[in-house]
């Protein structure tokens, strides 16, 4: 006989901002954001559920644990910064939606300068006819940036350039087209797809990626495209590539090995990172490519974990 799930699937029985105010929960939240920055803390968590309505699906639980460690590591869940998101989960396992912690380009940025080792770094889009050339071995660029800020924010992008030189001079640079971006979203990122996806079930169809730009999707279908990568392309392209240039030439400071070990997992209550999406295969591959946040990153709560498009391997940057 099968099991009703619907209760489940129902994990809030009280309000995000009911269940802030409990003792035990106000408690767990001083002995880590101290009792006068509480309020401030709350009304961010509140303020990040707000702006992402599937987070309201969430256990409560979750979502607190996430934006814990994020203040932890003080970033701030506000989706108006950029450091930390609060991702939505379909955990099919439990029968309920959980929030992940997704650490964003400037929380990356945020933990790189506070280690006080980089004294340059850097991430930028480059537009068509900005570039005059990369030298990957000597790792030199040379463009010609446009200087009409308004001219050049709706150029098209052809790639992405990323940089950091640290207090004593070492440097490090590295340079990826486009299509490479698009090529390492597509393999790693279980949710987003370049080229259309054709199924007898409309549920599991997707466009390309460009018809999805052009906005030619069905208006009920919006759901689909949920994944970062699809809402902000190059925010997720800027995190790659300071997660590639940083996990394998940077050095880390415990802050941002933790938030990269939590990066796009749930954090239980006791601080551990589940990763939920993670297979026996995935982590392998995690382990040989040293790629681990493409594997997991936006999925859309509402999509079945049933769908044959993709297997899960590894993402959103390691």
């Amino acid at each position: 006989m099968a099991v009703n799930n619907s209760l489940a699937k129902r994990p809030n029985k009280t309000s995000l901002t009911a269940y802030l105010t409990q003792d035990a929960v106000k408690n767990q939240i001083n002995s880590v954001v101290g009792g006068k920055n509480g309020t401030r803390f709350m009304s961010s968590i509140v303020s990040a559920v707000q702006a992402t309505p599937a987070l309201q699906e969430c256990t409560n639980s979750s979502i607190l644990s996430a934006a814990l460690l994020g203040e932890a590591l003080n970033l701030s869940p506000s989706p108006q910064l950029g450091q930390v998101y609060l991702v939505p989960y379909d955990n099919k396992n439990k029968g309920v939606k959980e929030a992940q912690f997704q650490l964003g380009y400037k929380g990356y940025i945020q933990l790189a300068i506070r280690s006080g080792q980089y004294k340059k770094l850097n991430v930028l889009a480059i537009k068509a006819g900005e570039l005059i050339r990369f030298d990957p071995l000597n790792e030199e660029i040379e463009v010609n940036l446009m200087q009409d800020e308004w001219e050049r924010e709706n150029a098209p992008t052809i790639g992405y350039y990323a940089m950091f030189e640290y207090t004593n001079g070492f440097k490090k640079a590295m340079y990826w087209s486009r299509e490479k971006m698009l090529a390492h979203a597509d393999k790693y990122s279980k949710a987003f797809h370049v080229k259309a996806i054709e199924n007898r079930n409309p549920k599991y169809s997707r466009v390309s990626y460009e018809d999805f730009l052009a906005g030619k999707y069905p208006e009920g279908d919006a759901w689909k495209y949920s994944s970062f990568w699809y809402k902000d392309f190059d925010g997720m392209a800027y995190k790659t590539m300071l997660r590639q240039l940083i996990s394998k030439w940077g050095i880390m400071s415990i802050d941002l090995v933790q938030a990269i070990d939590a990066d796009m997992a749930v954090i239980r209550e006791d601080g551990t990172a589940d990763y939920v999406e993670m297979e026996e295969t995935a982590q392998a591959d995690v382990v040989a490519d040293q790629d681990p946040e493409e594997s997991q990153e936006g999925t859309p709560v509402q999509e079945s974990a049933e769908a044959p498009e993709k297997s899960v391997e590894s993402d959103f940057f390691n």
